[in-house]
């Protein structure tokens, strides 16, 4: 009875308001971002949403004003964990994802982007709500609802076919005071696509989206295009992207076709240099390498018992099963080809890194994306990044640092510094060594919100429950 009545408390906490008392965390390692290293100091004095000294614990003895005293007991302190790549989707997954916001808290992910979904609207509330203090989760960017083609596969996407139409969409995303603009090319053509990249740089946005076949990713990065969307997309730079446009467009080759031959042709030093190029224009990458992995050896790894699936809702699971089944006929060749494309393009992450372009970690988490769990996934995305070769410094700018840059926030957020928000993350090894260390979260701040690992696990426990819950109201 103690225990619900604790999670209860826990889980209420920040519909009180913003915090405005002082916090010290003392005893502590503070790990630099900006240099990869650790700082010369061991004490972060928060007062309300913000770090308003890094010191040495002895200096803030005579502080007045503080209500808590957290010892980190040696721990490594990092900024929040920002998931630059989510969708928080499904009409009929509101509740679900409502449940799941927490969790985000509890692995150390203060901070997402959303990239668009049907639920814009929704995700847009959720926004504001946190901001608020109104909703427990992490801090909210989001493009709303994403600029497509007509007749597109994804379901409320703001579809164009024209100048007037595009103008209006845009007009329509001012309006919902979204913080960036998300572009797709499932049926959007490249001259349209183009002009939404150049109209959206001209209203102030970052633009994100994909790549469509008649155009480059060069012509899209002179356009002003900020991220790459799935490091996938980067294999096309180890061939000649021009021919393949027109071998494309005279009907020469397939879709299909043109992905194999980017695999099959790739060539290493063509694509090193392309990356070079675009690292000159400081071009983000999101990579979502664990989407990829958990397709290409589906045939090998038994995700049954996956540990997070308590968390998920029968119907927000349900929803894996269109690409395992659209999966099921592939050949044995085919099963190859997906193995090999994704190693090839996991290969491509330490070349990315030293051009220049800025990596920035995303996870592609959603009810769609088949065994990319919510909050987990980004964790084992950076996993994937140290098996990749990347430095743990790197791949810890990469989940931090680096979002706050692509937002152009970089002098509030982002990194451990006086006067940045306080988002923090109490570690119990050091992620500058291994960055498995990320998995031993033991205290979250959350925009000066102080979560011990009780509270953390409190949320854990709350979400299981909702899970059983709406399963059960459901049947």
């Amino acid at each position: 009875m103690m225990k619900f009545a604790f999670l209860a408390l826990v889980l209420t906490i920040p519909f009180t308001g913003l915090p405005q008392d002082r916090i010290l965390i003392h005893h502590a390692r503070i790990v630099d971002v900006h240099t990869g290293t650790l700082k010369k100091a061991d004490a972060i004095l928060v007062y309300g949403e913000t770090i308003e000294k890094i010191g040495l614990e002895k200096d803030f003895g005579k502080t007045k004003g503080i209500s808590q005293r957290i010892d980190a007991g040696g721990g490594y302190v990092i900024p929040g964990l920002w998931d630059m790549h989510v969708h928080l989707e499904g009409l009929d997954l509101v509740e679900d994802n409502e449940a799941l916001l927490p969790l985000f808290l509890a692995y150390g992910i203060t901070t997402v982007r959303d990239c668009a979904s049907n639920l814009g609207e929704q995700v847009l509330q959720w926004r504001e709500d946190i901001r608020a203090g109104k909703r427990l989760g992490p801090t909210i960017f989001t493009a709303g609802r994403k600029l497509e083609g007509k007749n597109s596969i994804w379901e409320r996407d703001l579809e164009i076919s024209n100048e007037t139409e595009l103008r209006d969409s845009l007009n329509w995303l001012d309006s919902q005071k979204v913080d960036f603009i998300k572009i797709t090319e499932n049926t959007l053509q490249g001259p349209l696509f183009m002009q939404a990249v150049r109209a959206a740089r001209a209203r102030g946005y970052q633009v994100s989206g994909h790549v469509p076949y008649d155009l480059t990713i060069q012509e899209l990065a002179d356009a002003g295009f900020s991220s790459i969307e799935h490091a996938s997309y980067l294999l096309r730079l180890g061939s000649d992207e021009n021919l393949m446009r027109d071998s494309l467009a005279r009907d020469l080759k397939t879709r299909a076709e043109a992905e194999r031959d980017y695999l099959l042709h790739f060539d290493q030093a063509r694509a090193i240099d392309a990356y070079r190029v675009l690292g000159k224009q400081k071009l983000f990458v999101c990579p979502t390498l664990i989407g990829g992995r958990q397709l290409a050896y589906m045939d090998s790894v038994d995700h049954g018992q996956d540990p997070f699936r308590q968390y998920l809702t029968e119907r927000f699971q349900s929803k894996y099963a269109w690409r395992i089944n659209r999966m099921a006929g592939e050949t044995p060749e085919q099963k190859k080809q997906r193995k090999d494309r994704y190693n090839l393009i996991k290969a491509q992450l330490p070349y990315v890194n030293e051009s220049g372009m800025l990596i920035i970690a995303g996870s592609d988490a959603a009810a769609l994306n088949t065994f990319v769990y919510p909050a987990e996934s980004l964790v084992e995305e950076l996993e994937i990044f140290q098996e990749a070769g990347l430095p743990p410094k790197d791949i810890l700018r990469s989940a931090t640092l680096n979002g706050a840059l692509f937002f152009r926030k970089e002098k509030t957020c982002g990194s451990i510094d006086e006067g940045k928000t306080a988002d923090l993350v109490i570690l119990s090894g050091n992620p500058l060594e291994n960055i498995t260390a990320i998995r031993g979260v033991w205290g979250v701040v959350a925009r000066g919100k102080y979560f011990n690992r009780s509270a953390l696990d409190s949320m854990l426990e709350k979400a299981r429950q909702e899970k059983t819950i709406l399963d059960r109201t459901r049947k």
